[in-house]
């Protein structure tokens, strides 16, 4: 069965604890190296991955043409305005043409419709790179940087900050699979999906919700947040005024758990939802997140090839 990854359940939380071990011992052992050289055993020599950009991109575009370089694979950037995708072709013809050229296909898009759409009528295997439902990619590599800082995921306890957003949405996932706490701190109005979070319970994660910034970074181990407007979304001064209490600045990270880290996916709006003081401060560790973007690819791509 083609093993596609459009959300961290269809990999289930054996799987991606395998992931993150796999990151674990991989990326040290690249130490020195240059950024392009294939790793030693080059698991992926010879796979093309196909790459299909209706969203811009660094991170995600960058890291996972690199994942397949140091994998000894390659990958094909293709931007949706510039294919038949973009003249009108559906998703389920374009997946059965890339089904015959490629050996997966990575997709950033904004309406998961699509991605499903497209793991349907694909026979190799589809990757999201973010849609505007989830990003778990992004959550993949937050789980490597916090465990790599020496924070056991079961019991572990997280506080968000902001906006009820796709990338929340991946983090509740991840709650309920490896069983950790997640306060989510946010105005009204801008909770997450619901069937999100009732099937982190369901799982064994424990997802709280307060309007109170404060608590919800109450012995928080590592307070996480995003953009306040999400890529696409209108820009709304009402929107960013409901936010405003939720800023992450030094008096909130002293809120926290002594010693409590800061993750932000970036890219960051700067003096709105994180200050400069906290974003390149001590508590920051988002320069490591980013660059795990990588090597956390890399052990996705090599489980939806069947090799963890």
């Amino acid at each position: 069965m083609t093993r596609h990854f459009l959300d961290l359940s269809d990999a289930g939380g054996p799987a991606l604890a395998a992931m993150i071990d796999d990151a674990l011992r991989r990326k040290p052992a690249r130490a020195g190296w240059a950024k392009g050289r294939p790793d030693a055993d080059a698991p992926l020599a010879g796979r093309v991955l196909a790459m299909i950009f209706e969203k811009n991109s660094t991170r995600t575009r960058v890291s996972f043409d690199m994942a397949m370089r140091q994998l000894g694979g390659s990958a094909i950037v293709m931007e949706a305005g510039a294919m038949q995708l973009g003249r009108g072709e559906s998703i389920a013809d374009t997946a059965r043409v890339l089904s015959r050229m490629v050996d997966a296909i990575m997709i950033r898009t904004d309406d998961h419709a699509k991605i499903e759409a497209l793991a349907t009528h694909a026979s190799v295997p589809v990757i999201n790179g973010l849609t505007d439902r989830s990003h778990p990619c992004q959550i993949v590599a937050d789980l490597l940087t916090l465990v790599e800082r020496g924070l056991p995921l079961p019991g572990l306890k997280l506080g968000w900050l902001g906006d009820g957003n796709n990338v929340l949405h991946s983090l509740i996932e991840a709650a309920g699979l490896m069983r950790f706490s997640i306060t989510v701190g946010s105005p009204a109005g801008f909770a997450p999906d619901d069937g999100y979070v009732e099937r982190a319970r369901q799982a064994g994660g424990t997802i709280r919700f307060t309007a109170d910034p404060r608590d919800a970074v109450k012995d928080a181990q590592a307070v996480v947040t995003d953009c306040w407007v999400s890529m696409g979304q209108p820009d709304s001064a009402a929107k960013l005024a409901a936010m405003q209490p939720y800023r992450v600045d030094e008096a909130m990270m002293a809120a926290a758990a002594p010693g409590a880290l800061f993750l932000h996916c970036l890219p960051a709006h700067r003096g709105e939802e994180v200050t400069d003081a906290v974003i390149d401060g001590a508590h920051s560790v988002v320069w490591d997140e980013a660059e795990n973007r990588i090597h956390a690819q890399k052990s996705i791509l090599r489980w939806v090839f069947g090799q963890l």
